[in-house]
């Protein structure tokens, strides 16, 4: 599995989870407050520099993490061509786009470990269905996973390329699923090796 945090030290690392966390879910709700294009396209470029300001290996690393957007842009924007409502098309590109960065940055700039710890507090109104700390241990294996999952799935549609000259599209379901399994039967005995989730 991955770490996601980035290893270039920023002013960013220094701030609590919890702050970060709660300062991204207020960015994004105010994000469906603006109704101003030039507003949203500020803030892109606000954000851009900010990264931009903490090196070029950050930044690079931070535009690596939005590829996986490239697709639904794509998708966005051919429909909103279609319809001829290019400006609402920018509003979800933008929005998208801002809400994805900001989590990214977030996620660059926090320990998984302290992102558990704020979700293990989150979660303690649970505790007497769910676990609080088998809830974070989810919440940060889903974290971790992702970008993992994303990795092989881009391995094994190259390796169907080398084969085939074919789209690889739903041939790759079942080698993905497998995959996935693969993955998660191997965390799952990485921790009880380690005592389990408690």
């Amino acid at each position: 599995m991955l770490t996601l945090t980035s290893p270039v030290e920023t002013p960013l690392h220094r701030l609590p989870a919890g702050a970060k966390l709660a300062g991204l879910a207020v960015f994004t709700l105010g994000l469906f407050q603006i109704s101003n294009l030039w507003v949203l396209a500020g803030l892109a470029l606000a954000l851009a520099a900010l990264q931009l300001s903490f090196g070029r290996r950050f930044a690079s690393h931070a535009l690596r993490m939005l590829k996986p957007l490239w697709p639904f842009v794509l998708v966005l924007a051919l429909w909103h061509l279609w319809t001829g409502a290019l400006a609402d098309g920018a509003f979800l590109v933008l929005r998208m786009g801002l809400a994805v960065a900001a989590a990214n940055l977030v996620t660059m700039t926090t320990r998984l470990s302290d992102m558990l710890s704020v979700f293990e507090m989150l979660a303690r109104p649970l505790s007497p269905l769910l676990p609080p700390r088998r809830l974070a241990m989810a919440f940060a294996l889903v974290i971790r996973f992702i970008p993992n999952l994303a990795e092989r799935m881009a391995l094994l549609a190259q390796a169907h390329r080398a084969r085939s000259a074919r789209r690889p599209g739903w041939r790759l379901v079942v080698p993905a699923a497998l995959a996935a399994l693969d993955a998660a039967d191997q965390a799952a005995e990485a921790l009880r090796a380690r005592g389990g989730a408690d």
